[in-house]
């Protein structure tokens, strides 16, 4: 089995406001950052600020993209295109997280976007997750949908590119109705294993890097990765502090 580098991934989502506040976040980074080996840092900025990594040549991190348009050019006002993030040294892409769902993209967008960043050679991070909990386990069949139509015409090869990120929208945000537990995600972990295996084979399950993102604080990091498995975290409002997300990547490798 090849080896795997685990993956903590920055969401800046709509911030900062600033092109001087972006240089400083992303340098505090990198300087906290410097000759990392064996871990992934991905930054992923909005648009206007996929120029920092050009900037700032640090090794250790890699620029991420938080969206991608399946359409390669044309009159699509508003989208960006895989061939533009190429050009801009993007190498991952968030693709399904919960706030685009809300606002447009099906199951079917999703694959779309998909095929278009593997096509591309920009690695797809995956994000599934349910908005509520039942006790009949009813989030496992809305789970599994996620998986196999976000998949669609995804090959064996072209699969193990992908992180699948597991962010339970239960328990994100100042609307969570509580914390997730590292045991939860433990069961969602194998489950998407089990759901990998069965489309493709257990060897390619176990070449895919499964994280967990849902609201990762420096209090939290470290027993999703040791207690619940997580081969890395997405992390979201903490990744705008170089201190917190520093101290989350010390947490987790």
């Amino acid at each position: 089995m090849r080896e795997l580098n685990k993956i903590i991934v920055a969401n800046w989502k709509m911030n900062p406001q600033s092109k001087k506040e972006a240089e400083i976040i992303f340098r505090g980074i990198s300087a906290a950052v410097k000759n990392l080996k064996n871990i992934d840092i991905v930054v992923c900025p909005p648009f206007p600020f996929l120029f920092i990594k050009e900037k700032i040549k640090n090794k250790s991190i890699k620029l991420g993209s938080q969206d991608i348009f399946y359409e390669k050019e044309g009159s699509f006002t508003g989208e960006v295109s895989a061939p533009m993030l190429k050009n801009m040294g993007v190498e991952y892409v968030i693709v399904g997280h919960s706030e685009r769902r809300a606002i447009s993209d099906t199951n079917t967008i999703v694959n779309k976007k998909i095929l278009t960043a593997i096509k591309s050679r920009i690695a797809p991070i995956f994000c599934i997750g349910e908005s509520k909990r039942d006790t009949n386990g009813f989030y496992l069949s809305f789970i599994k949908e996620q998986l196999i139509e976000g998949l669609k015409d995804i090959t064996k090869a072209q699969v193990k590119n992908i992180v699948i990120a597991y962010e339970p929208i239960w328990a994100i945000g100042s609307h969570a109705v509580r914390e997730a537990t590292p045991s939860e995600f433990t069961e969602i972990r194998i489950y998407i294993k089990k759901i990998i295996s069965d489309m493709y084979d257990i060897k390619t399950a176990n070449e895919i890097r499964i994280i967990y993102g849902g609201s990762v604080n420096p209090f939290n990091a470290e027993p999703f990765v040791k207690e619940g498995g997580s081969f890395g975290l997405l992390v979201g409002r903490d990744s705008l502090s170089p201190k917190k997300f520093s101290a989350i990547i010390n947490l987790a490798k």
